[in-house]
């Protein structure tokens, strides 16, 4: 019998296979792990640099109106009132969720309850296609079609919250689609088949029991919406308007965290106070992705009790 086919041999090698294998993905998990807490050091130190080194005011950020980071108030600390921004990410964001969760409910039903066969074949490849446009089309798109539309129909230049709207709404609805889709999908088919076996009408099984028991799953698929949509930058900056006042209308130009930071990161001096502030907008964009992250695994957690 040769060496290497010996049982021992055989054992060793699979030992040692193994292993490897687990230093592998030890590697793999501790250089992801690395990476984020990398990220999450970088920009927590280089946020909290606008009021720990700057003397920047925290109250004055999340509540004041005027961005000019650098000339400062009569108290000398540097002008960073970034509420216009925050007002214009979560105003947007959250129409956007309002106009695009009922359509990607409605599609997902429709695709998995009325006509699932049809709805697969046709409006599947749909959404998919949808998914794979890069940002700068959807812009594009917005900035031709969408903000000239608003400025012939509503008084003002068209560029506004609405035309932000309008954009994220169709570039998220794909995302909030398919995780809808697999939500309902994930209804056990018993649960069905008893529904319509007491009488209940199709319409009536879908509404009593197909979303009631995906009401978690079609949560955090309109939370993962969420979160592309304040995240997203290049297509809200380019119909937007990018005007640092909070608007009163849906029909005014604003600005998001994403859209001054794109603008800005590029024109200033790292160190400066004006590129720590842009730093400090950043820390918040990803304090809210953190905050959507947790939202979703205790939305997960309470799902699988």
């Amino acid at each position: 019998m040769k060496e290497t086919e010996h049982p021992l041999y055989r054992k060793s090698n699979k030992m040692r296979m193994e292993r490897f294998g687990k230093g592998l993905t030890f590697l793999s998990v501790a250089l992801a792990a690395a990476i984020t807490a990398a990220i999450l050091f970088l920009v927590f130190s280089k946020g909290l640099s606008t009021f720990i080194m700057n003397d920047g005011s925290v109250k004055d950020f999340f509540t004041g109106t005027t961005w000019n980071p650098a000339e400062v108030n009569s108290l000398g600390k540097p002008i960073i009132g970034a509420l216009p921004f925050l007002v214009g990410s979560l105003a947007v964001t959250g129409i956007s969720a309002l106009l695009s969760a009922p359509l990607a409910i409605g599609a997902a039903i429709f695709m998995s309850e009325i006509a699932p066969k049809t709805g697969k074949r046709i409006m599947q490849p749909v959404i998919e296609l949808l998914v794979g446009i890069p940002s700068v089309v959807y812009g594009f798109i917005g900035l031709t079609v969408v903000v000239p539309f608003l400025r012939d129909l509503f008084p003002g230049s068209g560029f506004g919250i609405a035309a932000g709207t309008i954009v994220l709404s169709v570039m998220i609805l794909p995302t909030v689609t398919s995780l809808a889709l697999d939500a309902i999908q994930a209804v056990p088919r018993s649960l069905r088949e008893a529904s319509l076996a007491l009488g209940s009408t199709r319409w009536q099984m879908i509404c009593e029991v197909v979303l009631k028991t995906a009401k978690p799953g079609l949560m955090m698929a309109v939370i993962f919406g969420m979160a592309r949509a304040f995240g997203e930058a290049l297509a809200v900056q380019m119909v937007i308007g990018n005007a640092a006042v909070i608007p009163h209308s849906l029909f005014e130009p604003a600005s998001t965290l994403t859209s001054i930071l794109t603008m800005g990161m590029g024109y200033t001096v790292m160190g400066q106070i004006e590129n720590n502030a842009l730093w400090s907008l950043a820390l918040v964009l990803l304090l809210m992705s953190l905050f959507f992250t947790i939202t979703v695994r205790m939305i997960g957690k309470g799902k699988s009790s």
